[in-house]
């Protein structure tokens, strides 16, 4: 195991015992609304599995029912938990994690939530693990419905294989849905080695660019931003970071299908997603029920072959572009400001 997998270790297994601990306000997860049913997901999950979450984002997509799902870096279980409630009993979780004292938690408190959740079997698994090794844990090739994972990818050394694995583990028409802290400039070789700006979720930041290229390098569609949120790093360990700017982002990236439709449509949201008025596919794509939208050849493509298909109506139309262009996180017309950081 590499030092710095050796460091994350230490940092959230014997450094910080709860989220008070940590030192900047990159790893706060940012205020965002939260569906009636994420709300009460999360009022069944234990209070020590609460206090030791270090997310970025609320990284719980829409019609999880049924699905089988792989959290990238669980942690002490949060989002494993409350996902487990929303995929139901014929769904399941998947967590993988390094860090031993985080799954500790995790598991012991797995039969406490199979009561609280009223299931006859529990419905997750947890696995000590890298996340850019799954065949590892033993996740096998076009297994897994949907993949997230909460301020997590920046943690990790080798991203490209993390992505790689994605591509991998993913059915077709699967999704990665995740929140992660970018950076807008390479950064400096002095500031990743610092032990607190990575453990922090800062130094270890992908420059946002590179997430493009990592997914068409493994054949996964272009990202899709859904929010970003801006951060500032505080003055005392912001030396190291020159003028580096930093969001934190929750993306969401299909693998695509090896047949897709090329034909130009139109879309139309249903609405029978339950509390979804407007399905936000991304920040650019605002799907209002009932309200037909054109949508670029690549990205309506991705929409027919996912588990979004049937809550959609595809009818042909003229001239729309074949691929949708990238959306730049730094540009403060999409970003909702003072929400604080990532992790």
């Amino acid at each position: 195991m590499s030092g710095t997998h050796d460091d994350v270790q230490k940092y959230y297994g014997k450094d910080l015992t709860c989220s008070d601990d940590l030192k900047t306000s990159a790893c706060t997860t940012p205020a965002a609304a939260m569906s009636k049913s994420v709300k009460k997901a999360l009022s069944k999950i234990h209070d020590e599995v609460l206090t030791k979450y270090y997310g970025c984002g609320l990284c719980i997509p829409p019609a999880l029912e049924g699905a089988r799902v792989l959290d990238l870096g669980c942690g002490a279980g949060r989002d494993v938990y409350a996902i487990a409630q929303l995929v139901g009993e014929s769904g399941h979780v998947i967590g993988v994690d390094m860090t031993e004292e985080q799954l500790e938690t995790a598991r012991k408190y797995e039969d406490f939530h199979r009561q609280a959740f009223g299931y006859e079997k529990s419905n997750v698994t947890f696995k000590k693990g890298l996340i850019e090794k799954l065949g590892d844990v033993g996740i096998e090739d076009n297994s897994i419905d949907v993949i997230v994972s909460n301020c997590v990818i920046n943690l990790v050394p080798d991203k490209e294989s993390v992505i790689k694995e994605v591509a991998r583990v993913l059915k077709e028409g699967g999704e990665l849905y995740f929140s992660d802290v970018y950076s807008d400039k390479e950064i400096s070789e002095a500031a990743r080695k610092d032990y607190v700006l990575w453990g922090e979720c800062i130094s270890g930041a992908l420059l946002w660019t590179d997430l493009y290229d990592l997914c068409e390098e493994f054949e996964l569609s272009p990202p899709l931003l859904v929010e970003c949120h801006p951060f500032v790093v505080q003055e005392e360990l912001a030396e190291k970071l020159g003028s580096t700017r930093f969001v934190s982002a929750t993306y969401r990236i299909f693998k695509p299908s090896t047949s897709p439709s090329n034909e130009k449509v139109k879309v139309t949201y249903n609405g029978q997603i339950p509390e979804v008025e407007t399905f936000e596919l991304a920040a650019n794509y605002q799907l209002k029920k009932d309200v037909a939208k054109a949508l670029p050849v690549d990205v309506s493509a991705d929409l027919r072959a996912s588990r979004y298909e049937k809550f959609f109506v595809f009818e042909k139309t003229g001239c729309v572009p074949s691929q949708a262009r990238p959306l730049n996180p730094f540009n403060k017309d999409i970003q909702t400001e003072n929400a604080g950081g990532c992790c």
